[in-house]
Order: C-alpha cells, then sequence, then structure tokens
C-alpha cells in the first residue's frame, strides 16, 4: 500500500481546525493539534505562502481560511449534480412551508448537510451547510442510516457508545436498530427532540437511477409550530419532495 505523507496529514489537519473556528491563532492550532511550535510555523507559513490561509495582524496573529478553499469546494459543488438540483426542490419546499429545508448525506456514522433554506419566522432552526451530526440523532440520519445493508450498518453500530445529544437520543444499538426498521417500513423518519429538544423533525430518503438512497430530504420546525396536523402535512410535503428530487436523479418508481 503506497505511504501516507506525515506533513501532507498535519496540513490537513490544520485545515480542518477552520471548519469549527473562523479564525485561529499558532498557539491555537499548537495547542488543538498537540504540534512542535517549529512544525506548526511551517506548516502556517506555508499554507499561508500558498493563500491557503490568510493572516491577520494583531497580537497575536491570527489565520482564517483563504479563497482557494472556496475555489476547490465550488468545484467540488459545481460537479455535484446532487446539490445543484436539491437546490432548487429544497427551496420550493421550504417557500411552501416556510419552515427550514435541509439535504444532507452520510459520511461514516454523521450526516453532513449540503444544502438548506430557511423559515422566515424569527424563530428557526440553527445550522447550515457543511454542519456535520451524528446520523442516529437527526431525522435525516436515520433515513439514511436505515437504508444502510447489514454489514455498512454494524460498522456503524459497532464502533462504540453512541453520543448522545438530548435526554431523547437514542444511543441503545439495539433500540436504534428497533427504530430503523421501523423507518425502513415507513419510509420516512422523525426527530422528536433527539437533537435539539426544542426543534421537531421529519425526513425521507432520495434515491439515484439505480435506487439506491443516497441522500435524505428533511424539514424541520421549532416544537411550538410543530402540531399533529401539521406533522401529516409536512410528512406529506417531504416525501414528495423527495420523490421530486429522486426522479431528476435519475430514479424511476416502478409501478405497483
Amino acid at each position: 500500500m503506497p505511504r501516507v505523507v506525515p506533513a501532507v496529514i498535519r496540513a490537513l489537519d490544520v485545515l480542518e481546525l477552520f471548519l469549527d473556528c473562523p479564525q485561529l491563532s499558532a498557539r491555537q492550532v499548537m495547542e488543538r493539534l498537540d504540534l512542535p511550535r517549529t512544525t506548526v510555523h511551517e506548516l502556517l507559513v506555508t499554507l499561508e505562502a500558498r493563500a491557503y490561509l490568510i493572516s491577520i495582524p494583531g497580537q497575536p496573529v491570527q489565520y482564517r481560511l483563504g479563497m482557494p478553499l472556496f475555489q476547490l469546494g465550488a468545484a467540488f459543488a459545481g460537479r455535484l449534480d446532487l446539490v445543484r438540483e436539491a437546490q432548487g426542490v429544497a427551496r420550493d419546499m421550504a417557500a411552501a412551508c416556510d419552515e427550514a429545508v435541509h439535504v444532507a448525506v452520510l459520511d461514516g456514522a454523521d450526516v453532513i448537510y449540503l444544502v438548506k433554506f430557511d423559515s422566515t419566522h424569527p424563530v428557526r432552526m440553527v445550522s447550515g451547510v457543511g454542519l456535520r451530526l451524528p446520523a442516529h440523532c437527526t431525522a435525516v440520519g436515520k433515513v439514511l442510516l436505515s437504508a444502510l445493508g447489514q454489514a455498512d450498518l454494524d460498522a456503524v453500530l459497532l464502533k462504540g457508545p453512541l453520543p448522545g445529544m438530548t435526554p431523547d437520543s437514542i444511543t441503545d444499538p439495539d433500540l436504534l436498530r428497533e427504530h430503523l426498521n421501523r423507518v425502513r417500513v415507513e419510509g420516512v423518519a422523525v426527530d422528536i427532540g433527539e437533537s435539539d429538544t426544542a426543534m421537531r423533525c421529519v425526513a425521507a430518503g432520495i434515491r439515484d437511477h439505480t435506487g439506491t438512497i443516497i441522500a435524505g430530504m428533511s424539514l424541520s420546525a421549532p416544537i411550538i409550530r410543530w402540531t399533529p396536523q401539521v406533522q401529516v402535512e409536512w410528512t406529506g410535503l417531504v416525501r414528495e419532495g423527495a420523490a421530486v428530487l429522486s426522479t431528476r436523479m435519475g430514479y424511476r418508481a416502478q409501478p405497483r
């Protein structure tokens, strides 16, 4: 197997720190990665020389991400048909219900949000594109987990204790398996305060031309606007939106 390059790994570790913090000093990088001062200095100087980081004068000097990273991300998104197609469908859904709509994909045991359209209400969900959350704590994540084969699901659930985000999060792997069986049958998943006690969410899967679920679409709203009546309405809306996006991704439902 080809050898990985430690210096490249460390440089990527530095860049990934900025996923959670917009600005960092050299000392903060050093402390978070537990690297020697000289190594951190060389990494920062190199990344700044290529404009992947921009230094902000001050005491201490702070660093933030540079334009090449945006260009790389934009190039990736521009080639990902899912993102392009999802934006239009999610925009229409958000306009129809005036609540937050997300499209997300599974990455290991987490979901990553690719698309978001927010509501116009002053009280709304705090989230954003690029956000990563434990899949089992979210409606969209549970839809995606339910689509995994047994071996892939085992690989996620057998890594260790499942983290909880709220007291209502499902952290027992056996209980989660039972829950996912119901999701598989019903075709939708609901998050009842499992990722945020003040929020509710319903999600459905998005299929590609092979029929494989490749992403999930969700609708989220604060508990103050979530009633049994609107849950039924919004569940139908999510099913419809996911079906429309699946069609755009090449999926053709088999006639019954």
